[in-house]
């Protein structure tokens, strides 16, 4: 079997960009593979956060993992942060990396403009992040498609390390999107669906109210010649609703464009919202059952354990690689 490992960071809630770009990957991949998910709680702390609510988020993304369909008897789910290879390493793979390509990391310079100085841990984020990837000798990443570059490093990297130091590393395969079905913000299609976006109805997460889903989809940005096509350079408001209907309801772009023809954008978003709604009631559902129980911690700590095993190994051999200890 291929060892799959992905992870999402606790910071707000997940919207359907994270839904559609990563987690229902996730379950799909479980059936046929050796999974390891994460809660990346140690990448969040590159901007500051409340340690309460940080906490909290934590326990609502594992119990959101499980309840779009993450089988915790299947996969591996845990915290970052309990296990403590995933910075042991990075600081290995920091000392094989080098500034000039961390700094065309297009993350950091999006997050950075503007500044005179960033946190040193923004500049670094795709260290941990190839660390988090190398130390389960993962096969196969599921990730979204504006994570191409951090996968890209992080095969550098390992490539990098395994030419010095022969068999360290497994080099891992990113699984991506098809082109075009990356869901963008619905008040500027030009950018992705932010979890930290200022208006609220930018984004639909996944705990959203009926109503809150609605009226966001009733005010998202289209056009004005009330045309239902998709056209991504043209119509980018209207080809990212093409793609969230399209996603939800399972019938192509094309069968949906013939559907809506002649149909004005009011009528479109009113089906929009009403799909979005439905496909989001079992996950809520499942949710508010998992989030109470008592059962949900004691799934993190089986899962760090399990993973700490694998993770275990992996140090011992880049150590006895690297020439640390004795």
């Amino acid at each position: 079997m291929k060892r799959v490992f992905s992870g999402v960071q606790p910071t707000g809630n997940i919207h359907i960009g994270n839904y559609l770009g990563a987690l229902r990957q996730f379950v799909e991949l479980q059936e046929e593979n050796e999974c390891i998910y994460c809660i990346v709680d140690m990448h969040s702390i590159t901007v500051p956060q409340d340690p309460k609510e940080l906490r909290k988020h934590i326990l609502d993304v594992a119990a959101l993992y499980m309840a779009v369909g993450v089988d915790p008897k299947k996969s591996i789910i845990f915290v970052q942060s309990d296990v403590s290879g995933h910075a042991e390493l990075s600081w290995v793979l920091t000392c094989c990396s080098y500034t000039g390509e961390l700094s065309r990391m297009t993350q950091f310079k999006d997050k950075s403009r503007g500044k005179e100085s960033a946190p040193t841990g923004l500049f670094t984020y795709p260290i941990l992040m190839a660390a988090d990837i190398l130390l389960y000798d993962t096969d196969i990443v599921p990730v979204g498609n504006d994570q191409k570059q951090h996968i890209e490093i992080c095969r550098d990297i390992a490539i990098r390390v395994n030419h010095k130091y022969k068999n360290t590393f497994v080099v891992p395969d990113g699984r991506f999107l098809k082109a075009g079905a990356r869901i963008m913000a619905l008040d500027d299609p030009t950018s992705k669906m932010s979890k930290s976006a200022e208006n609220i109805h930018s984004r639909i997460s996944l705990l959203d109210e009926e109503g809150k889903i609605k009226k966001s989809i009733m005010r998202s940005t289209t056009d004005s010649d009330g045309e239902i096509r998709f056209d991504l350079e043209e119509k980018p408001g209207v080809s990212n609703l093409l793609n969230i209907y399209s996603a939800f309801s399972g019938e192509s772009v094309d069968e949906i464009v013939v559907k809506y023809a002649g149909c004005g954008y009011g009528d479109f978003k009113k089906e929009l919202a009403t799909i979005t709604q439905e496909a989001l009631v079992p996950i809520k559902k499942n949710f508010n059952e998992i989030r109470q129980s008592e059962e949900l911690k004691n799934i993190l700590i089986n899962g760090a354990e399990r993973a700490n095993t694998i993770a275990e190994k992996t140090m011992k051999r880049v150590k006895d690689n690297f020439g640390l200890g004795f």
